[in-house]
């Protein structure tokens, strides 16, 4: 009996599928069970299996191309069978996108240079060049430029043709202190198609902007106590524990201690959730993934911080299974690693909350009434004000602090 192999539902904000790689040729032999295709959803990778045992006859959306949820991407059926009827239910699939190069003609209009603002000083012209490239310049003004280290390429002339004399030369600078000109080889401009991960973050991020009212709290910790703390456990052999895995724990912690922060909109009411699955953002060349560390509140430092290598290793490589990167009840976005001291989240709905790490900072602090060098870190909580209120926010984060700067805390359950 033909069956139709239909793009599934690999994720719950995927609405269509890119079909990577066919992993049999129409016209060859399949057996249930057998490795199919691979498919690219708006998170990651997956397989799909051959639901049924026979022959590949037909496939719809080739190599590269794109299908909506619930369409026909092939047939499989046996050597003789009448797929006819299946063959014509099947719509159009999605050609494959390709980047396209903008030619001068359909460049945008935006593209175009600005006039230069009212007031601003005009350009100086370089001087002409010659075919070979040698700026145009009088043998007298070559060897005055020559004594006096002027660089001929940043002066205009006033000679004939543009050609460079002595008077050019009374008020340039001396001594090499002309600007070096450096030129960069110009690019075409491409049109390039969005990956299904950042056609999905458009679409999230959009609608969480227009429909979540959100507000922004910040708050500096001191990060003394903690650095001491991983340094203390990272002196045991085997262990390597990192900043990342201290606030993911700590976050649990103080999560399970404000249920209104860990908790969803959903119009009547709001859902308070009592385990804390927390989701890490993981950046890739094409978007933002965010797996799932579950059940922070049960688990240890160590266990925490295998889960998050081993989760993060897997969204980069696209292998997350869909239900690693759904159900978190609170996120963790942090750009520390890059030099960032602070910023602000957008809300990932229906979470009700999202917390934005920065950078540990060595700066000046106060201790004792003596000004000393210490590390402070930044932390924002972007909230759904349709259930977190400010002063919730802030005793969160207060809270929060306070875990951070006595992180023997994070020893004991939650």
């Amino acid at each position: 009996m033909a069956t139709k192999i239909q793009m599934p539902k690999l994720s719950d904000t995927m609405s269509e599928g890119t079909i990577l790689k066919w992993r049999f040729k129409q016209g060859d032999k399949v057996k249930q069970g057998d490795i199919l295709v691979e498919i690219e959803s708006d998170k990651a990778d997956m397989e799909l299996e051959a639901y049924d045992s026979g022959v590949l006859r037909k496939i719809f959306v080739p190599e590269g191309g794109k299908a909506k949820i619930g369409a026909p991407i092939a047939i499989i059926a046996d050597a003789g069978e009448d797929i006819s009827a299946l063959e014509k239910e099947a719509p159009a699939a999605t050609p494959p996108a390709s980047i396209q190069p903008l030619s001068a003609s359909t460049t945008p209009a935006d593209a175009a240079p600005s006039p230069a603002p009212a007031g601003a000083p005009s350009p100086v012209a370089a001087a002409p060049a010659t075919d070979e490239g040698r700026v145009k310049a009088s043998p007298l003004a070559r060897k005055i430029a020559a004594s006096r280290q002027i660089d001929l390429r940043m002066l205009s002339g006033s000679g004939p043709q543009g050609r460079i004399v002595k008077r050019d030369l009374e008020s340039a600078p001396v001594g090499g202190t002309s600007p070096v000109v450096r030129s960069f080889v110009s690019r075409p401009t491409q049109e390039v198609p969005l990956s299904a991960i950042r056609k999905t973050i458009a679409k999230r991020m959009t609608e969480s902007k227009q429909l979540v009212p959100q507000f922004y709290v910040t708050i500096e910790v001191d990060m003394e106590p903690a650095m001491a703390f991983r340094e203390q456990l990272n002196s045991v052999d085997g262990v390597k524990i990192t900043f990342t895995d201290i606030l993911v724990k700590a976050c649990g912690y103080t999560l399970m201690r404000h249920s209104q922060v860990n908790a969803s909109y959903l119009g009547e009411t709001s859902r308070q959730y009592g385990f804390a699955h927390i989701s890490i953002a993981v950046a890739l060349d094409e978007g933002l993934v965010t797996p799932v560390v579950r059940h922070v509140e049960q688990k240890g430092l160590e266990q925490i911080n295998a889960e998050v290598r081993d989760l993060v290793e897997r969204a980069r490589n696209r292998k997350l299974k869909p239900d690693e990167y759904s159900g978190g009840t609170f996120t963790i976005s942090n750009l520390g690693m890059f030099g960032v001291d602070d910023f602000i989240a957008i809300v990932n709905p229906p979470e009700g909350a999202i917390l934005a790490v920065g950078s540990i900072v060595e700066k000046p602090v106060v201790r004792e009434g003596q000004i000393v060098v210490g590390h402070t870190l930044k932390l924002t909580l972007s909230s759904d004000h349709r259930i977190i209120d400010g002063a919730v926010a802030a005793r969160f984060l207060q809270d929060l602090r306070n875990v951070l700067e006595h992180p023997a805390l994070l020893l004991f359950r939650a």
